[in-house]
């Protein structure tokens, strides 16, 4: 079964003023797109077409780059619509926000952690926030399309949070002030699956 474009569980305009209307039908609609009509492409006859795309991610090295760029990119991106929403402003709370509060201080420390992380990645790539095998919260980044998922990684975990500093997430908007776009998008961020995620991992 081929991999599909997930659909969006809010509108196009759901996130504005931060991340506006035509960034997002452009991201999703034909960026995410064409990372999922090339990974589909990449796999055509190949019996990892029916993994799961964690499976995917976890023997990536096995894979021509191909499958390492198109699979990462529809891994990243799923994720990223995931944990956002028209939600302004809000925190986490309970455990994920004690968990935070204890490994950074916190939630503004680790906040101002994972901005440094995106802004600070050179060209594109991703900033992350990690649940490790052994239940520690780390913040990464990786180049590229590639994540913590990945057999690759220099930092593996299960990603709970991922934000996309391509150029092409807010360029529009933002030219080349990431770190505007960056200080914006936390208006964004849906913590209720952030923590979701994080309880199951």
């Amino acid at each position: 079964m081929a991999f599909k474009l997930p659909e969006l569980t809010y509108s196009y305009n759901a996130l504005e003023p931060w991340i506006d209307a035509q960034t997002m039908e452009i991201h999703h609609g034909k960026h995410h797109n064409a990372y999922v009509t090339n990974l589909n492409k990449a796999l055509e006859g190949n019996p990892a077409a029916e993994w799961t795309l964690e499976k995917l991610m976890a023997e990536i090295s096995k894979f021509p780059v191909a499958v390492r760029n198109n699979g990462g990119g529809h891994y990243n991106h799923s994720l990223f619509w995931k944990t956002m929403g028209p939600k302004k402003g809000a925190t986490p709370e309970g455990e994920l926000a004690n968990a935070m509060t204890s490994t950074w201080g916190s939630f503004d420390k680790f906040k101002d952690a994972f901005s440094t992380a995106g802004a600070t990645r050179f060209g594109s790539g991703w900033a992350w926030l990690v649940k490790t095998k052994e239940g520690k919260l780390v913040v990464s980044s990786t180049p590229n399309q590639d994540n913590p998922l990945m057999d690759v990684a220099e930092v593996k975990g299960t990603p709970l949070l991922g934000l996309d500093v391509w150029e092409h997430a807010y360029y529009l908007k933002y030219q080349n002030k990431r770190p505007d776009y960056i200080a914006a998008w936390w208006n964004t961020v849906n913590w209720d699956e952030v923590s979701r995620i994080w309880k199951s991992a």
